[in-house]
């Protein structure tokens, strides 16, 4: 009844603002010293369950961020300039935790996109960016392509506004069991996706042909497991997943 009540009376982008502060109110209870969250540098007991079947140890009970998204940020932290060198980012379905971080430093050249206005500061198709070729330094696009209807038309279009020289970060959801990506354009209910792709709003479920997929004339396309740089005691502190949703995949234009 209450969130019917506020659906009626607060904006999408105000419920997602009192729905993390809820969040942040209820890690209290969740003190300790048994994991940590690089995306809010705070400790905990444990982290929260998450997902359609839920992980153990999956959201951060303070920022929410989850496991792919702690990895990312160990990535981008050791491994890029995004927090030393300002560069003209695109960032599509911005992730809270991360997106916070990268905001102050980089300001008006960092750009965070979605087709719901109230994930994002700009509203973007990915599938045909209002942007001139050649824009952008950097783009995040983490766990997106899965919910394209056009895929290659979206990798296409963050390509063409690439800068030379310039690299795209891409994650996303595969099936390590699986050669080929599932795609049943027959799958149109979110019941059968779920049953089917792991995931009630996917469209399909990547396989390991996904660098293929991203794969095109003047690109280089790198699969990045690094969660390989962790010890294992490291590992089970950070909770930085079991590499479906963590695999980086570089590609430098």
């Amino acid at each position: 009844m209450i969130k019917k009540i506020a659906k009626l009376f607060l904006s999408e982008k105000a419920r997602l603002n009192i729905h993390y502060s809820f969040f942040k109110f209820n890690s209290y209870f969740y003190k300790g010293d048994n994991v940590y969250c690089i995306c809010c540098d705070k400790s905990f007991k444990k982290f929260l369950p998450h997902g359609n079947i839920p992980r153990a140890n999956a959201a951060c009970p303070y920022c929410h961020s989850l496991e792919r998204t702690r990895l990312l940020m160990y990535y981008l932290q050791n491994e890029t300039e995004i927090f030393k060198v300002k560069q003209k980012i695109l960032h599509f379905a911005p992730e809270r935790a991360i997106s916070r971080k990268i905001k102050p430093f980089n300001n008006s050249e960092y750009i965070t996109a979605d087709i719901n206005p109230s994930f994002a500061d700009h509203i973007v198709d990915i599938q045909n960016i209002p942007y001139e070729n050649e824009s952008f330094n950097l783009i995040i696009c983490s766990h997106v392509l899965g919910h394209i209807p056009d895929e290659p038309k979206a990798i296409n279009e963050m390509y063409r506004v690439l800068k030379p020289g310039g690299k795209a970060i891409i994650l996303t959801l595969i099936d390590l069991n699986r050669n080929i990506t599932y795609e049943n354009k027959s799958i149109n209910t979110s019941k059968e996706r779920l049953m089917h792709y792991g995931e009630s709003d996917l469209l399909r479920l990547h396989g390991n042909d996904f660098i293929s997929r991203l794969s095109r004339d003047g690109i280089n396309v790198e699969a990045i497991d690094y969660s390989l740089i962790f010890n294992e005691t490291e590992k089970e502190r950070f909770h930085i997943g079991n590499k479906e949703r963590e695999i980086i995949f570089l590609c430098k234009k």
